[in-house]
C-alpha cells in the first residue's frame, strides 16, 4: 500500500544531490586550492569559457595549415564564396508528370514534387525527350532545354534574363615591321656598287 500523497510527503522524482562546497578548510577535503590545483590556466577564473578549437594559446591548426588559392571573385560563380544555387528539373520529368498543353509553373512543379520550395531558383535542363506542348516558366533554361521545348511547340518563359558576359578586352600588339627579304637587300647592294663613285682628291 502506497503512502498517501500530502504536502509534507512530497519528494522529487530523482533525489537531489547537494553540490560540494569548496574552500571551507583543509579538513573538508576540498580546501586550500578548492580542487583546481596550484597554477596553470585551469586554476584561473574563466578557464571554462575558452572558444571551441582553442589550443591553449599555441598557433591554431587553421592558422598553421597552408592557405589554398581559389576562385574568390563574383565572376567565379557558381564556384567560390559567391556561388549560387539552383534546383534542376529535367525535361524527362516534365514529360512524365504533365499533360499536353499544361502550364508548368513553379507552383505546379512544387505540387508534383519536382522541387522542394519556390525560394530557390529553378533551372530547366535538357536531359530526356519532350513530345508535349508545354508552357514552362522557370528562372533559367539550358540551351538544349529551350530548343527541345520550342521544337515540341511549347514556350519557355524565363523569370530571369541570362547575364551576357562582356568579352574581355585583349590588348592588341603593335604590328610587326616587315623586314625586307634577303634578295631585295642583295639587289640594293649590287645597285649601289654599280653607281659611279665621285672623284676623290
Amino acid at each position: 500500500m502506497t503512502d498517501e500523497l500530502n504536502l509534507h510527503s512530497l519528494k522529487p522524482a530523482q533525489p537531489r544531490k547537494e553540490r560540494k562546497r569548496v574552500g571551507r578548510g583543509l579538513g573538508s577535503g576540498k580546501g586550500r586550492y578548492s580542487g583546481r590545483g596550484i597554477k596553470g590556466q585551469k586554476s584561473r577564473a574563466g578557464s571554462n569559457k575558452m572558444p571551441a578549437g582553442f589550443e591553449g594559446g599555441q598557433m591554431p591548426i587553421d592558422m598553421r595549415l597552408g592557405k589554398l588559392r581559389g576562385n574568390t571573385s563574383a565572376d567565379a560563380r557558381p564556384v567560390g564564396p559567391f556561388r549560387t544555387y539552383t534546383q534542376p528539373v529535367n525535361l524527362r520529368d516534365l514529360e512524365a508528370r504533365f499533360e499536353a498543353g499544361a502550364d508548368v509553373t513553379l507552383e505546379a512543379l512544387l505540387e508534383q514534387g519536382l522541387i522542394k520550395n519556390t525560394r530557390v531558383d529553378v533551372k530547366i535542363l535538357g536531359s530526356g525527350e519532350l513530345t508535349k506542348k508545354l508552357t514552362v516558366t522557370a528562372h533559367g533554361f539550358s540551351a538544349t532545354a529551350r530548343e527541345k521545348i520550342e521544337a515540341a511547340g511549347g514556350t519557355a518563359v524565363a523569370l530571369k534574363e541570362p547575364k551576357v558576359r562582356r568579352p574581355k578586352k585583349v590588348a592588341k600588339r603593335p604590328a610587326a615591321v616587315e623586314e625586307p627579304e634577303v634578295e631585295d637587300v642583295a639587289e640594293e647592294a649590287a645597285a649601289e656598287a654599280d653607281e659611279p663613285q665621285g672623284d676623290s682628291d
